[in-house]
């Protein structure tokens, strides 16, 4: 009997991390996530209450993340001053940062790099590209996969109701 309760227990204490990293989903508290930005600035999700955030995951290496970057930045120039706030956290190696800041050299939003950034439940996401939006009150409002394709049209549309929304107090 102690056996199978000291294998039950082993398992649970195995599981549980496991658990507690799992994905944020629609309708979650946005995950906790801090950075230092590629220029040095710090970024950290629950000071943004109030913002509309989307936080992308992507990879220099990742065709389908490079294809999605300019509908991003798109939205981002668009919507900024409307509430907008926006990070790219790059997946990519640290001794691989030169070529994670020769992309973003073509886009207005900041991006971190993996090394540089805090943000367990975001750890090695299931596919890349990933991108979530938070709304205003710090709920994930949607999950966006990169299946179908991330365009300005689509990211304009799911944005649309949490950027009308009113800032809580």
């Amino acid at each position: 009997m102690l056996d199978k309760a000291l294998r039950v227990g082993l398992a649970l204490a195995v599981m549980l991390p496991c658990q507690l990293r799992a994905a944020p989903r629609v309708g979650d508290s946005a995950p906790k996530v801090t950075a230092v930005t590629l220029d040095g600035a710090a970024f950290d999700l629950s000071r943004l209450r109030g913002h509309v955030v989307v936080v992308n995951l992507w990879a220099t290496w990742c065709g389908p993340c490079r294809a999605e970057m300019p509908a991003l930045d798109a939205v981002y120039r668009r919507l900024h001053g409307q509430g907008l706030e926006m990070i790219g956290l790059s997946e990519d190696r640290p001794r691989d940062v030169a070529k994670v800041r020769a992309v973003m050299a073509a886009f207005g939003y900041p991006a971190a790099t993996a090394d540089k950034t805090r943000a367990d439940q975001l750890a090695d996401p299931p596919s890349l590209p990933m991108t979530y939006l938070i709304d205003r009150a710090g709920k994930v409002r949607a999950v966006l996969s990169g299946n179908p394709p991330l365009t300005e049209a689509s990211l304009r549309g799911a944005l649309a109701g949490p950027l009308a929304e009113t800032p809580p107090r």
